[in-house]
């Protein structure tokens, strides 16, 4: 019984010692905040643009229609090929043409014999009433006959010009130089003069690009333009750049010659238009096109990677590391691309390091975090550049 007694109060005092080794275990260690990249606004001074998008279109676009009718005779062009103002593009029958130049011109000759034997009787007919051997009336008369033949030599002669003008005008020839599509009236058709349309030309370099604005950038721009912070576009060349759907950025320049009197009720927008170099045949009538309209003379700009804007809802928003390690949600307003970065108007200072990775393991203002500081971009160097 004592041995019992002695067993139990052993196996108590275990449990005893295991429960306060249980109640005294440490705790496991807090998990390290989570790692995120962040990287340091980029700073620049550069002017701003705004982005549009818009369709090429020719200066000069021609519905080629013969001056006198008649048959083609040939076809003196390639179709689609580049043709230079002047260039032969059709040749109508001439044959009935000559003939009336021909007729023109025997009527001039006939007309001018008149006329010099008109012209010798007038002076010989002065000579006789000057001594008074025919009669003042005779004389008057022999006069007016040699003006009226000289009266006729001009009438001919113009009817000469026309008649040469007629057959000058069976060669068909390019008003532009431009681009010639397909041919609309081929070999042994007949053409109507002033009516029959033979081909279209449009006009290649330089080229067109029309383009539209919303009536907030239009109002923005009218704003800068009262302030002085910018010229009006009316006025000067504002600087545009031109890039194709093939193409990364905005490689190729022009200028801003037009922009439209007013909004267009409908759409709600207001239309511009800006002029391209197209030397080398790169840019189509017809073809869309990026367009970057320079929307502030140069300045201080903040730029981020795209990849640190969050949307909530209609506001944006980036998360900026503070000095104690956590990130605080700042609400920003945005402006165009620069360089592949995206311009922030406002909510950020020069300076702040924003969080562009890593987006996904924070749970909101206030959240610790682990940094680590990397570049914003490549594209920022590029952009120092500008």
């Amino acid at each position: 019984m004592a041995s019992f007694v002695r067993a139990t109060s052993m196996l108590s005092v275990m449990a005893a010692g295991w429960l306060v080794g249980a109640c005294t275990k440490a705790p496991p260690p807090l998990a390290a905040p989570p790692e995120v990249s962040v990287a340091r606004v980029v700073s620049v001074t550069a002017p701003q643009w705004d982005e549009f998008t818009g369709r090429f279109a020719a200066i000069d676009t021609v519905d080629l229609r013969p001056r006198v009718g008649g048959y083609i005779q040939k076809v003196a062009y390639h179709e689609g090929q580049e043709v230079d103002a002047g260039q032969v593009l059709f040749e109508i029958d001439p044959s009935s043409y000559q003939a009336e130049l021909e007729r023109a011109l025997a009527d001039l000759d006939r007309i001018r014999s008149k006329s010099a034997l008109a012209t010798s009787e007038s002076e010989r007919a002065r000579k006789l009433a000057e001594q008074q051997v025919i009669s003042t009336e005779m004389y008057e008369q022999r006069s007016a006959a040699m003006r009226q033949a000289q009266s006729e030599i001009r009438a001919a002669q113009s009817a000469v010009d026309l008649a040469r003008l007629n057959l000058g005008y069976t060669q068909v020839r390019a008003p532009v130089s431009g681009r010639a599509g397909k041919a609309l009236v081929t070999t042994g058709n007949l053409a109507a003069a002033d009516e029959t349309v033979l081909v279209n030309i449009v006009s290649m370099d330089p080229i067109h690009v029309y383009f539209e604005g919303d009536e907030g950038t239009y109002l923005k721009y009218v704003s800068s333009v009262r302030s002085g912070e910018q010229l009006s576009p009316r006025n000067t060349r504002t600087p545009v750049r031109i890039g194709l759907t093939n193409e990364e950025g905005f490689p190729h320049t022009g200028y801003v010659d037009f922009v439209d009197n007013r909004v267009d009720e409908g759409s709600g927008t207001i239309r511009a238009r800006a002029v391209v170099g197209n030397a080398d045949g790169r840019f189509t009538p017809g073809l869309y096109a990026r367009v970057q309209m320079m929307a502030s003379e140069p300045r201080d700009l903040l730029l981020v990677d795209e990849k640190a804007i969050v949307t909530d809802q209609d506001r944006k928003y980036v998360y900026v590391l503070a000095g104690d390690k956590t990130v605080q949600r700042r609400d920003i307003q945005l402006g165009a691309k620069l360089e592949g970065l995206r311009i922030v108007r406002s909510g950020l200072r020069q300076g702040d390091r924003v969080v562009i990775n890593g987006l996904q393991k924070i749970m909101g203002s206030g959240s610790a975090v682990t940094p680590i500081l990397v570049p914003m971009t490549a594209t920022s160097i590029a952009a120092q550049a500008h």
